[in-house]
């Protein structure tokens, strides 16, 4: 028998508490145990601990012990061998219904929801009965693996067996509709448990925050008995994924301060990221610092994305402090660092730290593609982006996805190698998506070819794939050729189909409180501040030799009235509210929802030289950082 071949080779001591004497003596010789094997299962911390008792459950005689062999069956599931609980199951002569569980549990915990699902069915067929917390178990196998078949025919099984009642196995029945998306039949189980406990509140509030309704999983939320820290991660964490990273930092700061409830590793990550996407630093640093004082500090994942929330914040500093000092690291921990190096304009960097995770043999993945060839399009490194995206499938055995192929484009266009690009594009093996088309669109507007652009922008129109960026491309190219009359016609379209252009948003954080600023915004209550700032930086400007790059303002009027427009581009009206908020010296960050226009970029790097400041703009695709009249960007973006 394997399993016990395997167990007679681990014979290395137990811990002093559990050891096991076993003599060298004849086959026949019983072995001398401190403790019964039972007592000694329950106490294993690892796989060769087991295989340790049960070497000696097998000299002594015991494999006949059910009892025992259910315990040891149990005790390698839990230790994480599901082959040899499966070994160990295959002696029993006639396996009831607890033995069957324990199996379907053993793989269900380990990860093999699929195989947990098939031996259910298996014990079926042989006239086993399941009882609740059998289809507890496989139920939890349907949930993680959306196997909604399975979960509605095993639902039925329950309701021949009257053990729909029981409340483990309708709160698993919940959670498995709501990962399934199928909200009402979880809402009607839901209904009718007149005594609910906290894993179906917080299956149910699951259900409703991945799907988006976060005002009614709130509303679940608040109306919950008790909670524990899992159904608090669930709401913070549907607040997170759904963009409202505002009520997820409140709500746990209300766990925190209201209800004194402990978060976990869980919670953390979704704090984190609710920082990250708000580009809140103040808060994010505050979040560092708590993560530290619980002991969390050390956590990988944690760690991980402690960087990301930096580098999204622009607090490079930080994020290479984060990663530097990181005791153990992994793919992932890797990825984020060279993206970071890639939003932050440090292409080089991002190609050296990918040398240093292969050297030290790593095996990349498509996410770290992804921030590789994002590094080179924004450096410009076509031959290293060839290169790489090349390497993926020769060299790692990696199917390039769409977001590569994305990558590629940009890289290509940004270069004005136009041709090449489209035939890349032409030449995929999936189907390009409107971003991909998109991206394509854009470097033809970059580069003024008009006839590639307005084949792309017809393709995308006649196709129902067109969006606000696709016309405004297009308006964009006729209006820079002095086309006025086809410009306007595309806005018309635009118009008519009932698109609406993204408005330009420029955001900054001081002392912990957002300001949001629209082009010509006249609503911020320090209004007439920020223009009296905004003059005298214009006056300032005017003797450092600026002069305002009209030709992008896409509008047939004066040149008097494009000057005006380009001096109220709402980054500027964000650096002028941080310069008159903040004290001398320190950093300006800004975020803004599009890409930066070649004359803000131009203000922007005088300015940083005339103040003194350094002044960090994070825009749609990077960072970009201004200091002493330089861009990290290198003027290439």
């Amino acid at each position: 028998m394997e399993v016990v071949a395997m167990a007679s080779t681990a014979l290395s001591p137990l811990p002093h508490h559990t050891a096991t004497t076993i003599q060298d003596q004849r086959p026949s010789s019983r072995v001398s145990l401190p403790h019964p094997p039972a007592v000694l299962l329950e106490r294993c911390k690892t796989l060769d601990h087991v295989l340790q008792v049960h070497a000696a459950v097998v000299k002594q005689g015991l494999v006949q012990d059910d009892l025992l062999m259910f315990k040891l069956l149990r005790s390698y599931s839990n230790s994480g061998s599901t082959r040899l609980a499966h070994l160990v199951f295959d002696r029993i002569a006639e396996p009831n219904v607890f033995f069957w569980t324990g199996l379907i549990r053993s793989y269900s915990v380990n990860g093999h929801h699929p195989q947990a699902i098939s031996l259910y069915y298996q014990m079926q067929g042989r006239g086993v009965q399941p009882n609740a917390v059998t289809l507890s178990t496989v139920l939890k196998s349907c949930s993680v693996d959306f196997a909604l078949r399975d979960g509605e025919c095993i639902h039925g099984h329950a309701l021949k067996l009257q053990l729909v009642s029981d409340v483990f196995v309708k709160s698993v029945l919940i959670d498995m509709y709501a990962r399934c998306g199928r909200v009402q039949s979880a809402r009607q189980l839901f209904d009718e448990i007149t005594e609910r406990n906290v894993v179906a509140w917080t299956a149910m509030i699951t259900c409703y925050a991945k799907l988006g309704d976060v005002d009614v999983a709130r509303m679940l939320f608040d109306k919950m008995p008790e909670r524990d820290v899992v159904c608090w991660n669930a709401m913070i964490d549907g607040y997170t994924q759904h963009g409202k990273c505002s009520e997820a930092l409140a709500l746990f700061q209300s766990m925190l301060r209201e209800f004194n409830m402990k978060p976990n590793e869980v919670t953390m990550l979704s704090v984190i990221s609710a920082c990250a996407q708000l580009g809140s630093i103040e808060s994010g640093r505050w979040v560092h610092s708590y993560v530290r004082n619980i002991g969390l500090h050390t956590r990988v994942r944690v760690n991980t994305a402690l960087i990301d929330m930096y580098c999204k914040c622009g607090d490079w500093d930080d994020a290479c402090y984060v990663f530097d000092n990181m005791q153990e690291r992994d793919i992932v921990s890797w990825n984020a660092m060279i993206a970071g190096y890639a939003m932050h304009g440090k292409s080089k960097e991002a190609l050296q730290l990918f040398s240093e995770l292969t050297e030290l043999e790593f095996q990349p993945t498509d996410i770290t593609f992804i921030g590789l060839l994002n590094a080179c399009s924004h450096a410009g490194l076509v031959n290293d982006g060839r290169k790489f995206f090349e390497s993926m499938r020769d060299k790692f055995g990696i199917e390039p996805k769409i977001e590569h192929y994305g990558c590629m484009v940009d890289l290509l266009g940004r270069a004005g190698l136009l041709d090449e690009a489209y035939e890349l594009v032409k030449s995929m093996r999936i189907a390009p998506d409107p971003v991909l088309w998109g991206s394509l669109l854009g470097a033809c507007r970059l580069h003024g070819n008009i006839k590639l652009g307005e084949q792309i922008a017809s393709f995308l129109m006649e196709n129902g794939l067109a969006n606000s960026g696709t016309y405004v491309l297009l308006s964009n190219m006729f209006a820079a050729a002095g086309n006025w009359k086809e410009a306007a016609r595309v806005r018309t379209l635009m118009k008519d189909s009932g698109v609406h252009k993204e408005p330009g948003c420029s955001s900054i954080e001081v002392n912990n409180k957002t300001h949001e600023f629209l082009a010509g915004d006249m609503n911020h209550p320090r209004c007439k501040e920020i223009h009296i700032m905004l003059d005298k930086l214009n006056e300032l400007l005017k003797l450092e030799g600026y002069v305002p790059q009209t030709e992008i303002v896409l509008h047939d009027i004066e040149d008097k009235h494009k000057e005006q427009s380009l001096a109220i581009h709402s980054e500027r009206l964000a650096i002028a509210f941080g310069l008159i908020s903040t004290e001398p010296g320190t950093t300006i960050k800004i975020v803004k929802n599009l890409r930066v226009c070649v004359d803000c970029h131009t203000v922007t790097k005088m300015i940083s030289k005339i103040t003194g400041r350094k002044i960090v703009v994070r825009d749609r695709s990077r960072f970009h950082h201004f200091i002493d009249g330089t861009c990290s960007c290198g003027d290439y973006w």
